[in-house]
Formats: structure tokens, C-alpha cells, sequence
């Protein structure tokens, strides 16, 4: 069937845990449906990348976005209107114009939304539209200005809390079918719209793809961290795990380092490689899989909401053992102890970071059980399989209403 596809961010493989989803949901789609997609970008490097997604697409059109939320329109338009931040910035109206003529110029089944963001991009219309909701904004936003904003602002960062949560409402109740991709997310979002049923299209891996490259372990051993650090969540995890984990960790095994890796680290990072001779910065690493599969094991310490945990379940695919929050593993369905050690405590998770590094066999147990976990129930081919029935559905519903 002819799909419209709308994404935030260009789709591309190993970049953010938004984009990485995006480009194995299409890839596998494609196998099926023609797809027209429409996603804005920052600045025109990023075209570099459009052969990686055109292959699997009839048509891909890019819009500009600005580079910086912070800009003088950007808050302007939104201390004036009721609009928030991030569809402000998000918004543009030249991808509505083309969306509106590409509608009505060509005959399509069904409008596939990924944010509800995108979502003022569409026209009124009468083709179904199906949204996905990757990770619910105004709970990531409130976090932020919890933890991070200045009480004496705090005012008025929390009134664009309260518009965002209504925009991001609004836009669930208008699409014909909704989705979360965790039952954790599905919960809270069934709670805000309880007479609109949530579905779940999870995020996946190319298990293929991870297992295809072998990489030797470093040694001495590597407590990994990877992430994209645009992400505030990340940073934070970040200065948990050098602050309250890996001084407890470094006094009871003196072989072992700490390696940060990722995209878009921030100063302050890389500062602490260069205070302590233990911890290894790299920055911008090509290929996620010698990140993972060169490590030891994976700390995950995040406390904000939000984001795909893309790295938890790419760990799990390498075989790389778990140690993470609540938070960091949220609605993955994992079993504490089996397929990964979770506490919400910095020093049991230290503790479980020692235990892990050393004792080798229940590492490797909990690395196996991790990765035959991912395989049964995160492989993107059976997740498109699943949103292939929900296309078929969605279309059905609407033939015979």
C-alpha cells in the first residue's frame, strides 16, 4: 500500500536511538509498501546520508529546521502563543504545503506519523493516520525543569509544560490509531486518554547486523557507557555513574576503566579523561559494535524519562551484560537477575558492577540470557510483521466504515 511517512529527524542507521528506529522500520516496510517520507534536518550536511534511506523509499523530501531551539523566533512564537517550544520548532511550512499538494495530487492508504510533533504538518483529510509516539515529550520536558531550570524560572518553563502535554494530547486523540513503543509508556498515555486504546510497536535490533562483526574485548577490562548526549537524560547517567558508581568500582578492582563513548559529548565529559587516567572519552565512534562488543558490561544509571533504550537492547544483541535502573530498561519486560541486574540504588548498582567484573561465568550467563531475550522478542522483522498487520487493519476499518 502507499504509506506517507513523517519523521522529526532523517532517518539514518547508528545515530540517535530515534533515527536508528526509524531507518530499520522503513527498510523493513519498503519490503512491502511504497513509502513517500517526509523529515526535516538542521543543515545540509545531513543530505550526505539521504542515499542510505532513498533506497528504500519512492520518494524522500527534507525540509530545514533551525539548527538551535534557542533562537529569537523560536521564543518569541512561543511565549506568544499557545504552541510549545518543540512544535515551534518543528514546524514547517513548507513541509505543509508539500504535504498538502503531495495529498492531493496522489491517491495514499495511510499517513504514518513518528512524534506527535509532525503531526501539524497534516492537512484535515480523510486517509488514516497512524501515530507513534517514541517517547511521551512532556514528561522528558518536566524532568528537565525539575532538575535542571532555576526555581526563579521554573514558572515559566513549567507553562510550556502545560502546553506541550496539551498539544501532545490533542494529537493522540486525533490519529486513528495510536501506539507507545513500551507497555511503561502505553500505561501513562492510557492513563491521560482512557477511552482511546494505546497500542505498542516497540523499538528492535538487526540482530544480523551485530552479529556479523567480531571484535576483540579490550583489555583491561571496560565498564561502557554510550549514548547520544543531546539527550540531557544521558548526561546525567553520565555524572551518576563517574560520581556515586565508578569510585566504588575502582577501589575494589584496580584493572579496569571506564569508556564513554557516543555522539555529541559534551566539555564536561571529556574532562573527567582528563582528571582521571581510568576514564577513556570517544567521541563520535562509526560503529556501534565495537563500542559494545569491546566493553565488558553496560551501566546504564538513568533516572529522567524518555528515549528508545536503543542501547540497552543493541548491548543485549552483542552480548554484552546489563547493569541498569528501572528507568534505563523500562518496559522492556526484562526479569531482574535473568536477563539483566537492575536497582533504582547507586551502590547496589556498583556493587552489582563489581560482582559482574568478578565473576565471569554469571557475566556470561547474564549476557547470553540477555541476548537469546532481545532475539525472541526485539527483532525488527517481527515488529514490521506487526505493524504490517496494523496497516492492514487500519486500511480495513476505514474501507468498511
Amino acid at each position: 500500500m502507499k504509506v506517507l511517512m513523517l519523521v522529526p529527524f532523517l532517518p539514518i542507521d547508528q545515530m540517535s536511538g530515534g533515527q536508528t528506529r526509524w531507518y530499520h522500520l522503513i527498510k523493513h516496510l519498503s519490503e512491502k509498501h511504497e513509502i513517500t517520507l517526509m523529515s526535516l534536518i538542521k543543515d545540509e550536511e545531513e543530505r550526505e546520508y539521504l542515499p542510505q534511506i532513498e533506497k528504500y523509499c519512492k520518494k524522500v523530501y527534507v525540509f530545514k529546521r533551525p539548527k538551535s531551539p534557542w533562537t529569537f523566533r523560536n521564543l518569541f512564537l512561543t511565549l506568544i502563543s499557545f504552541n510549545p517550544l518543540v512544535v515551534i520548532r518543528n514546524l514547517s511550512l513548507e513541509e505543509r504545503a508539500v504535504i498538502k499538494h503531495e495529498l492531493a495530487s496522489h491517491k495514499y492508504d495511510l499517513i504514518h506519523a513518528e512524534t506527535f510533533y509532525v503531526m501539524p504538518h497534516i492537512p484535515k483529510t480523510k486517509i488514516p493516520i497512524i501515530l507513534v509516539e517514541p517517547t511521551i515529550e512532556y514528561s522528558v520536558y518536566q524532568h528537565y525543569v525539575d532538575n535542571e531550570v532555576n526555581a526563579l524560572l521554573r514558572p515559566i518553563y513549567m507553562f510550556d509544560v502545560i502546553k506541550l502535554k496539551f498539544w501532545e494530547k490533542f494529537y493522540w486523540k486525533r490519529a486513528e490509531r495510536l501506539f507507545a513503543v513500551s507497555e511503561d509508556d502505553k500505561m501513562v498515555m492510557q492513563g491521560e486518554i482512557p477511552d482511546i486504546d494505546v497500542g505498542v510497536i516497540s523499538n528492535g535490533v538487526d540482530l544480523d547486523f551485530f552479529e556479523s562483526k567480531k571484535v576483540v574485548k579490550k583489555s583491561p577490562p571496560r565498564i561502557l557507557y554510550h549514548g547520544n548526549f543531546k539527550w540531557m537524560q544521558n548526561v546525567e547517567a553520565v555524572n551518576l555513574l563517574v560520581h556515586e558508581i565508578w569510585p566504588k568500582v575502582k577501589s575494589e578492582i584496580k584493572e579496569v576503566k571506564l569508556w564513554i563513548s557516543g555522539r555529541n559529548i559534551p566539555p564536561e565529559i571529556v574532562e573527567y579523561s582528563k582528571k582521571d587516567k581510568d576514564i577513556e572519552v570517544t567521541e563520535s565512534i562509526e560503529d556501534n559494535r565495537d563500542a559494545y562488543k569491546g566493553s565488558t558490561l553496560l551501566v546504564t544509571p538513568i533516572r529522567g524519562p524518555g528515549g528508545t533504550r536503543l542501547k540497552v537492547l543493541e548491548a543485549m544483541a552483542s552480548g554484552l551484560p546489563v547493569v541498569s535502573t528501572p528507568v534505563g530498561v523500562a518496559g522492556l519486560g526484562i526479569v531482574e537477575g535473568k536477563e539483566a541486574l537492575v536497582s533504582s540504588n547507586m551502590d547496589d548498582l556498583a556493587n552489582m558492577v563489581i560482582d559482574l567484573l568478578k565473576n565471569k561465568a554469571k557475566a556470561e550467563r547474564i549476557g547470553k540470557a540477555g541476548k537469546e531475550f532481545v532475539k525472541i522478542n526485539f527483532d525488527w522483522k517481527g515488529i514490521v510483521a506487526k505493524l504490517n498487520n496494523v496497516y492492514d487493519e487500519t486500511k480495513a476499518i476505514r474501507n468498511n466504515s
